[in-house]
């Protein structure tokens, strides 16, 4: 284990697992559905292609970029949209595949913006979750793992775009981030 870590958080066998189940769960509940899948870029990428590989429904896939952190540690509250859907989601079943709900402040103004956009419904889907760091009224419609009020890496999750590539997910060590 690299010197930036505490410890793993969560091994690679234990999100490969969690990840099937979760496909698992998205295949009933859209059965006879064609949901059109959205990748919340960077974070979100190791994550949504696995989870996509895993299911067996007929689906679509989009990508979105939203930003409220920039090389911060905690998010900035100010939300930037840095790269749209390229289609429509009118009618469509939505579902937006996230790594990570810390606030909900970028996760609750994407469900806004989406919604507006007319669409048969939206869900969430998330790796994590940290609710004790809540500021909003948000809540994922299928959860990977709850965590503790951590600052993780590993698995698409990144401090200052770093760290993307780890298998697992780590719990960063403060003295990386406290400078």
């Amino acid at each position: 284990m690299k010197k930036d870590f505490d410890r793993v958080l969560i091994s690679k066998e234990q999100i490969a697992a969690r990840v099937k189940e979760l496909a698992a769960t998205l295949d009933r509940d859209y059965a006879g559905k064609k949901p059109l899948f959205i990748c919340i870029l960077k974070g979100s990428v190791m994550f949504f292609a696995d989870l996509l590989r895993e299911m067996t429904i007929d689906c679509e896939m989009d990508f979105m970029s939203i930003s409220s952190y920039g090389g911060a540690s905690k998010s900035s509250g100010e939300v930037q949209l840095i790269k749209d859907l390229d289609h429509s989601i009118s009618g469509k079943d939505v579902v937006i595949v996230e790594d990570i709900i810390d606030s909900g402040n970028t996760l609750s103004y994407l469900k806004r913006l989406l919604l507006s956009r007319d669409p048969a419904s939206v869900k969430i889907i998330t790796l994590l979750d940290k609710p004790e760091r809540r500021t909003v009224n948000l809540s994922s419609d299928y959860v990977g793992f709850v965590i503790e009020d951590e600052f993780v890496v590993g698995y698409g999750l990144d401090y200052d775009q770093a760290y993307r590539t780890e298998k697992e997910i780590y719990v960063l060590s403060r003295s990386v981030y406290e400078k």
